[in-house]
């Protein structure tokens, strides 16, 4: 290659060469023993360009190598390096990764519950950790030039979100972030942002997989590829289409069968079931197929944790086997050195033998329920290749390592949390980027099973639409408004809020508006130039015009409702056997009643339909040709009087084209000879309005009333009013959308101040306290240790005390009252939710709420019962069967319930006893389960 340079170009080669020896990215770039992507090498060169960094890229594409470098450039540099994660088992991940590669002695962890080398030079750590150091002015902060923020889209969270933010903006000029995203459509907005706040950010969006992903519907027996490729073109299978469309065919003709057609039509549904091998397979099937494939590892994606857990039991069940003896016997192994600190009797409540069998087998379940040890040996095993089949929930695909050669949806709707709903192309995209091993596969695999109804357009949907947007869900809390106002005041706290994603989406979504309202402006000036009027001020005059117009639609409105009032009183009014002149309508004329429609009244099944929603009488009336019909008020424009009554026989039936003939024919004869009565004319109201004269003299006194040009003028009087009443509707909406984070922030100012919190720029004792408390309840706890709630509570019932300020319950609204420890915890617990709710009274005076992502919620006492029991020393299969949750959430909760202890150790005031008895309720409440390292 090079002997075609000519001297000057391999002197220009040459010098490039040694330009690029001589930085720290070419040693780097060696530790790796494959080629780096574009992407990667232009995000690292930019970061030792001293710019930061924003790098959206699809999973699996290797983006954290980018996080990598800014830890090698601190190490290179003598500075620090702080490694944020969204959860802990990504972070714990992170840790053993850049431990291994850079000693133990170099890298350390901080969690909600581990600390492990925190004074190390690169310290991996989850994003709260991070937001408490920059509050709390931590030393840990001084001689910190990078921070890695990994999947900083969860910024997008509506629980955590804003955390993310926080950080962004709160950190020091002199730190250089790295951002590192999954693939977001609005990368290139983040971006502006970031360098609005943060200085020189350089946005590199890849949207290449390193591993191609292909897609495919499995139905019956038979592995569909969802796209058929023709040249340039890339449409959905044609065969998956038919599929659906003679689904829907039988499902038609299946509806409309009767019983013995239904049966008839179940068994030549079975014969095509046969012959077309069209069918949801089970999941032993799907893995068996897999695995015959080649196609496995695999991780199955079912969006239920109990469902995980069933999945394994099928196949165990079914026989499956996936792994040959060396195999089970290198897992037994691995699992028993993993597990040699817990206790037999705890194993065995957490069904650890069954657990094993499956492992051995080389299936398991991978979700939150699960105990963290538990799921670190299913993640170390699945690497290894010791576990080929996984069934986990969609936590899994949230930035683990964890990559397989397959993934498989078993299907496209999942709780929400409040409904039952279609997952979107950013879930798809996330769930389904776990496909293809960089290194090991030459491509990856994204298989949905097939489900009666499915659409495959819909599903090609999904699977084209490579990117989300990210969108900011932050919200001023109250720990974060003392913290600002205490660091900056609250004129700059204002202002700072003013800078974050969301105000910077909010604004940049009223540019568009803002410029229609300029245009808007522009067309006024015109319109009111050309209604200028020689002989006076004609815009007076139109308005005149208009008030008259509206004086009259609502005049006009009023007689209609009048009328409507008066007619239905008089419906009101009907019996059955009137006889009555139905006015309009289809069946005008000549009607018996035989059902008033009025509701209460009205007899026998007749009344019951169509009368759910009330809105006024519906008589049910014999016409005089026979048809029995149930009107409504539009056939009664105008009140109706009963010309005459007959009786109606018992014997008649309604259904009975005899008894309506006989009935209608006595209708006609009885009163045949009635004529409907003509209703005089009212005088109309608008006859005797007095605001109705004044605005006709008015009108008829202004000077434009004589102009000859009258009606040209009020033509673009009507333009220029109706153009200046959309400005202002628009204008509404920027007020709406601008300063919206700031005025939130006032409310909470106020609120705050109200309670003694804030005084001015200064934050009081109180204040201080509540700085400490970081949590969705930080205000409830705050609260709670200034009126002494817990004082003089033991270890136990402090525990369950503090269960309710992080405890949240997955049962449904109408779950019987939980069980509570008595005495003492139980007033205690009384007090809390009292106070609650006059924290509850007090947001709604100011206007917060927890729509806005603000407010405090109801403390939950799902959990008190169980962590009392579990403080006190009880053993772990009876506190588990009395909480009847699984040990993965026990052991959530509880390091949940040690973290907001320690933050109450700190906060407490002194002089009382909630400070020693919290530091001994972290000890009661660490041991057993709850305390096995999930590090190492």
């Amino acid at each position: 290659m090079t002997e075609d340079m000519s001297p000057a170009q391999r002197y220009a080669a040459a010098r490039k060469r040694a330009v690029e020896q001589a930085t720290a990215f070419a040693p780097f770039r060696q530790m790796y023993d494959f080629e780096l992507d574009a992407f990667q090498v232009e995000a690292c060169q930019a970061l030792e360009g001293g710019s930061g960094v924003l790098v959206a890229a699809p999973t699996g594409s290797g983006k954290t190598i980018v996080g990598e470098f800014a830890v090698h450039l601190a190490l290179t540099q003598g500075r620090k390096c702080f490694y944020t994660t969204p959860i802990k088992a990504l972070s714990n991940q992170k840790f053993t990764d850049l431990a291994k590669r850079y000693g133990a002695d170099r890298v350390g962890l901080l969690t909600g519950d581990n600390s492990v080398n925190a004074d190390a030079p690169v310290v991996v750590m989850t994003t709260e950790v991070l937001r408490n150091m920059l509050y709390a002015g931590s030393q840990a902060l001084n001689g910190l030039g990078y921070v890695v923020m990994d999947e900083v889209h969860y910024l997008s969270d509506r629980f955590r979100g804003a955390v993310w933010e926080e950080v962004i903006i709160h950190l020091p000029d002199s730190v250089t972030l790295v951002s590192l995203s999954a693939t977001v459509s609005n990368a290139e907005e983040f971006g502006d942002w970031l360098d609005t706040v943060r200085g020189d950010t350089r946005v590199i969006v890849s949207e290449h997989r390193p591993v191609p992903l292909w897609q495919h519907v499995l139905a019956g027996r038979r592995m569909y590829d969802l796209f058929e490729e023709s040249g340039a073109k890339r449409e959905v299978n044609p065969d998956l289409l038919r599929m659906a469309r003679t689904e829907g065919a039988r499902t038609w003709n299946r509806e409309r069968g009767g019983g013995r057609d239904r049966r008839r039509a179940a068994d030549r549904e079975r014969e095509r079931r046969a012959r077309n091998r069209v069918w949801t397979p089970s999941r032993a099937e799907v893995i068996d197929r897999l695995d015959a494939e080649g196609l496995l590892p695999a991780i199955t994606f079912i969006f239920s944790r109990a469902g995980c857990e069933a999945a394994v039991q099928q196949c165990l069940f079914a026989g499956l086997r996936l792994n040959d003896s060396a195999a089970r016997l290198r897992v037994r192994e691995i699992v028993e050195r993993r597990t040699a600190a817990i206790p037999d009797e705890d194993l065995r409540v957490l069904g650890y033998f069954e657990w094993l069998e499956g492992l051995e087998r080389g299936i398991a379940a991978h979700h939150a329920g699960m105990l963290p040890a538990f799921k670190e040996i299913v993640e170390e095993l699945f690497v290894q290749g010791l576990v080929k089949a996984v069934f986990a929930t969609e936590t899994l695909a949230l930035g683990i390592n964890m990559p397989a050669r397959s993934v498989v949806l078993e299907k496209l709707v999942k709780w929400n949390g409040e409904q039952h709903a279609d997952i979107t192309p950013g879930e798809y995209t996330q769930l389904t980027g776990r496909a293809g091993r960089r290194g090991i596969d030459v491509e990856g695999h994204a298989v949905v099973l097939w489900q009666r109804g499915m659409d495959p357009g819909a599903l090609a949907g999904l699977a084209g639409a490579r990117t989300y947007p990210l969108r900011s869900s932050f919200k001023p809390s109250y720990n974060m408004a003392v913290n600002l106002v205490g660091q900056f005041g609250r004129h700059r706290s204002r202002e700072l809020l003013e800078t974050s994603f969301a105000q910077f989406q909010a604004d940049r979504s009223v540019v568009g508006i803002s410029r229609q309202v300029r245009k808007n402006e522009s067309g006024l000036a015109g319109y009111k130039e050309a209604m200028t009027c020689h002989l006076g001020d004609f815009e007076e005059y139109s308005r005149l015009r208009r008030e008259l117009k509206d004086r009259e639609t609502e005049l006009a409105r009023e007689g209609v409702a009048q009328r409507r009032a008066a007619a239905a009183a008089a419906l009101e009014k009907l019996r059955p056997g009137d006889i009555i002149h139905v006015p309009t309508g289809k069946f005008a004329g000549l009607a018996l009643v035989l059902d008033p429609g009025v509701a209460g009244g009205g007899r026998g099944p007749a009344r019951q339909r169509g009368m759910e929603m009330y809105d006024g009488p519906r008589p049910l009336v014999l016409t005089a040709q026979r048809q029995v019909k149930r009107l409504a008020s539009v056939d009664f424009p105008v009140p109706v009087e009963p010309l005459d009554r007959m009786r109606i026989p018992k014997s008649f039936n309604a259904r009975s084209p005899q008894s309506r003939r006989d009935l209608a024919s006595a209708l006609r004869t009885k009163a045949g000879h009635h004529e409907p009565g003509r209703r005089r004319k009212q005088r109309a109201q608008a006859a005797d309005d007095a605001q109705l004269a004044r605005l006709r003299q008015q009108i008829r006194a202004h000077p434009c009333h004589g102009c000859d040009e009258r009606e040209d003028h009020a033509r673009w009087a009507e333009r220029y009013h109706r153009l200046k009443r959309d400005n202002r509707q628009l204008e509404r909406r920027i007020e709406g959308r601008t300063n919206t984070i700031a005025r939130t922030f006032d409310q909470v100012y106020a609120l705050l101040s109200e309670l003694g919190y804030l005084d001015g720029d200064a934050v009081t004792d109180d204040g201080r306290r509540l700085a400490r408390l970081y949590g969705e309840l930080d205000l409830l706890a705050s609260e709670c240790l200034r009126d002494g709630v817990w004082e003089g509570l033991d270890p136990a019932e402090l525990a369950a005390c503090v269960s309710a300020l992080v405890f949240e319950t997955r049962s449904a609204d109408d779950a019987p009252a939980p069980e509570l420890p008595g005495g003492r915890a139980k007033a205690a617990l009384g007090e809390m939710v009292r106070i609650w709710g006059r924290l509850d009274a007090l947001e709604e005076q100011h206007r917060i709420n927890q729509a806005t992502g603000v407010g405090q919620r109801e403390p939950d006492l799902g959990f008190a019962w169980a962590a009392y029991r579990w403080a006190q020393g009880h053993a772990l299969d009876e506190v588990l069967g009395d909480a009847d949750m699984t040990a993965g959430d026990f052991v959530r909760w509880c390091k949940q319930i040690i973290d907001v202890l320690g933050q109450i150790a700190q906060a407490a005031p002194p002089g009382g006893t909630v400070a020693k008895t919290a530091h001994k309720a972290v000890d009661k409440i660490l041991r057993g389960v709850v305390a096995y390292s999930s590090v190492g």
